[in-house]
């Protein structure tokens, strides 16, 4: 039992210095815990498995600035399930068949990936397996999938130089981007510094920047910037946005695009 509260306290420990850096090292925690990597690791493990922290490599970055008990990518592909379906909507009727487009990782980029199966001739670049699965079920004449290489992380990320490199080189149409959160100022932003890295890798790779965001993600703010509000073409949000919120948007967007989610009378159940 006295190593399970020892275990208890070096995660509280690791999840301080989380979130009150951003993102902690396992090197560092070595020294400061004066324990082995493999302990260092399994705690993260824990605390990762909570929906406290993000692995990543060589480490670990805080969820951000929502609840402590946030879910893993099962559980988030049900909240706002109905927002998300409209916003994916709206945004496959940007897409023009013959088109090549990147979708980042993430349950609204997913959701919109299965929203894309009508649409014909299209070359879809994603760093998500899951999408690249939901990709290749609905498949269409001429659809081609690219899936990039890269470290996978616990939210389906595919990240880090490998995936970074194959991005560059491509030249897309428009890119949709799922995001963790947007604000004034800090624009779009991931818990994930080296998501984001891989995601500026994206964004910087196409033509024109959608960013799907639902109206709760207006506010939060990750660790790591991926783009400006003026970085992006459009914005696909739903009808639960704000007013301050959709006045900022406006201003700094090229078109605030707004989704219709239909009303459901058993939306109690």
């Amino acid at each position: 039992m006295g190593d399970g509260v020892l275990a208890r306290q070096r995660q509280a420990i690791i999840l301080e210095e989380a979130r009150r850096t951003g993102a902690v090292r396992v090197s560092d925690l070595v020294e400061r815990l004066g324990v082995s990597d493999m302990t260092v690791r399994r705690d993260l493990d824990v605390l990762a498995g909570r929906g406290l922290v993000e692995k990543v490599y060589g480490g670990a970055t805080t969820i951000g600035d929502r609840s402590t008990d946030e879910p893993g990518f099962e559980a988030k592909s049900v909240q706002q399930q109905d927002h998300k379906e409209a916003i994916a909507a709206r945004a496959a009727e940007l897409v023009q068949p013959g088109s090549a487009i990147g979708l980042s990782a993430g349950t609204t980029t997913w959701t919109f990936a299965r929203a894309l199966a009508g649409i014909a001739d299209l070359t879809v670049v994603t760093n998500s397996v899951r999408i690249a699965d939901v990709l290749h079920e609905s498949s269409q004449p001429g659809r081609t999938v690219i899936l990039t290489g890269g470290v996978r992380t616990p939210s389906d990320a595919l990240v880090g130089p490998v995936a970074v490199q194959s991005i560059r080189n491509l030249h897309l149409d428009m890119v949709f981007l799922g995001v963790h959160g947007m604000a004034d100022g800090p624009g779009f932003t991931t818990p994930n510094l080296t998501e984001g890295e891989t995601d500026r890798a994206l964004m910087e790779s196409a033509r024109k920047l959608v960013v799907l965001a639902d109206h709760t993600k207006w506010g939060t703010v990750g660790i790591s910037t991926i783009a400006d509000l003026a970085d992006a073409s459009v914005v696909v949000s739903d009808g639960d946005l704000p007013d301050d919120a959709r006045a900022t948007l406006s201003e700094h967007v090229g078109e605030l695009v707004i989704a219709d989610v239909p009303t459901n009378p058993e939306a109690g159940e």
